[in-house]
């Protein structure tokens, strides 16, 4: 997940131009699922944790208990130092869940209330792949960065990514992502909406960036009308993020809620 600084007053101007698409949560939006993380432990029947994998963001991923935690109806997902390496070599170890072969999202608004401690080294994220992946080699199921944060930064990155984006190198024609500002010691509700021609995000209710498709002759521009599997993880380490400091752990992101609209249709 390569992600640039990018041109603000550029992100702007495209989201401007593409805002009678995509209106912010009103009552034509209908709550057809939550996840409010009741209970001792997360719905296995929606969540499954997130195994170890080759990518940088995956690298530390870890089914250990002590990287989980449900409690007082927050899901707890932990970066900690390995407790037993005998048992795992990794000198870190994270916790994350996804939907993955479980439940999909495929148009709609989903939004996600999270706290994100702040560690020299974390990078927290909420994102979407592609729910039958198998189908897309990355990038040309696309991806959808609801979250990501680095370090103790104020803000937070969203960002999609594409064939066209990714592949052609085209990053802004139309800006592929931006930035917004948290309350970085509270809870924060990160959102996306996804519509047939745009994808947009927002940060506590306030339209952030959205990415429009455009009419052009280049591959991939716009792949993003398809079903999505959620996930949510701490993540440490890597290039873009850089080195983690071991006094900063453990670092935890809390879950308060996750929820998905539809369009209430009326005749």
């Amino acid at each position: 997940m390569k992600k640039l600084f990018l041109w603000v007053m550029v992100v702007l101007g495209w989201g401007g131009m593409i805002s009678c698409l995509s209106p912010q949560k009103t009552s034509d939006w209908k709550l057809v699922w939550e996840d409010d993380f009741e209970g001792s432990g997360f719905d296995t029947l929606t969540w499954s944790k997130i195994p170890r994998w080759t990518p940088e963001w995956a690298r530390h991923m870890s089914d250990n208990e002590v990287c989980y935690e449900v409690k007082n109806g927050h899901l707890i997902l932990k970066g900690v130092m390995n407790p037993d390496r005998n048992a795992d070599t990794a000198r870190f170890i994270t916790g994350g869940v996804y939907t993955k072969y479980k439940k999909a999202f495929h148009g709609g608004r989903l939004e996600i209330r999270a706290k994100l401690q702040g560690a020299r080294g974390a990078w927290p994220a909420i994102w979407l792949k592609p729910f039958e992946e198998e189908k897309y080699k990355w990038p040309s199921g696309g991806e959808i960065d609801i979250m990501e944060r680095l370090n103790h930064d104020t803000i937070v990155y969203q960002t999609v990514h594409s064939v066209y984006t990714q592949h052609l190198n085209i990053r802004n024609n139309p800006p592929q992502g931006g930035t917004a500002a948290i309350r970085p010691d509270d809870y924060n509700v990160y959102a996306v909406e996804m519509y047939p021609d745009s994808v947009v995000f927002f940060v506590n209710d306030h339209r952030t960036f959205a990415y429009p498709k455009i009419e052009t002759d280049k591959e991939g521009q716009f792949p993003f009308d398809k079903p999505y599997y959620l996930l949510v993880d701490m993540q440490l380490e890597g290039g873009w993020v850089g080195p983690v400091d071991t006094l900063d752990l453990p670092v935890e992101m809390s879950v308060d809620w996750v929820r998905y609209y539809q369009q209430d249709s009326k005749e």
